[in-house]
């Protein structure tokens, strides 16, 4: 299951039967899934003027989620006791599916801050407890993506003629005073500006404390979200794409600005 994926670079794991479940009663899912994350890409560009934010390649796997029928949708639970309403509790939740055999979950953590990966598992968890979702997904990015970002903003840079805090504002980036000042402070280490700038930008926008696979699969394996059925996707590094030419780099970008509907 998933085996086109993993050869394709992409982290796989599944956990708490989710493997069983998907197999039997949601083997449309297996295919949709692999369709979707194999024909997505994020041009570099995207990443850098992201400013660490959600690329519109991030977007893009949302409007192709919502194309196969993945809604956003918010679950509300409430406690009754003799008939009067006790508690109510509330589950917002980006992807939801329904088919014949149950609903499906799917939260996509690009580049938040780590404890959203404890919502999620939190979520998943109590709406599995009371019946309203069959399995969660989440998809992040994966660890070549973590490891390789410092490389691959340093590529951009430097095929870019980055070398100075002007060129950063012809590509629309604006950085601010202290940015500027830890730029200074990493070429005085006898580096170059390229290299600082990079640098500062990977360690500022994508530290290791934002949601990437590390942080996940160790809440998983400390039992976070247990006994929810898990199913867990890292997007590699190979989704990133360089050299892409401009005018694909735009109708990218539009088909993420795009709304959802």
């Amino acid at each position: 299951m998933f085996d086109s994926l993993r050869r394709a670079g992409f982290q796989v794991e599944c956990h708490s039967h989710a493997e069983a479940i998907l197999r039997v009663d949601f083997p449309a899912v297996i295919e949709q899934l692999t369709t979707i994350l194999l024909g997505a890409t994020i041009p570099v560009e995207e990443i850098v003027g992201s400013g660490g934010g959600e690329t519109k390649g991030t977007q893009r796997l949302r409007r192709a989620l919502h194309e196969h029928g993945w809604r956003k949708h918010k679950f509300e639970v409430q406690r009754t006791i003799d008939g009067v309403a006790r508690e109510s509790i509330s589950h917002e939740l980006d992807h939801i599916a329904r088919f014949k055999a149950g609903v499906l979950a799917l939260e996509i953590e690009w580049n938040n801050k780590d404890p959203f990966f404890d919502r999620d598992l939190e979520n998943y968890k109590r709406l599995h407890a009371d019946g309203a979702i069959s399995l969660g997904i989440l998809i992040t990015r994966g660890t070549t993506l973590q490891d390789e970002m410092r490389a691959m903003v340093l590529r951009f840079a430097v095929e870019g003629g980055i070398s100075g805090p002007d060129d950063l504002t012809q590509i629309g980036l604006s950085p601010t005073r202290r940015q500027l000042t830890e730029y200074t402070r990493r070429v005085r280490g006898e580096t170059t500006f390229a290299e600082a700038w990079a640098a500062a930008f990977v360690q500022d926008k994508f530290g290791t404390a934002t949601t990437h696979w590390r942080k996940l699969e160790d809440r998983v394996h400390r039992g976070v979200g247990n006994p929810c059925p898990l199913l867990l996707i890292g997007l590699p590094a190979r989704l990133v794409t360089f050299g892409e030419p401009q005018a694909v780099v735009e109708t990218l970008i539009d088909e993420g600005t795009a709304s959802v509907e």
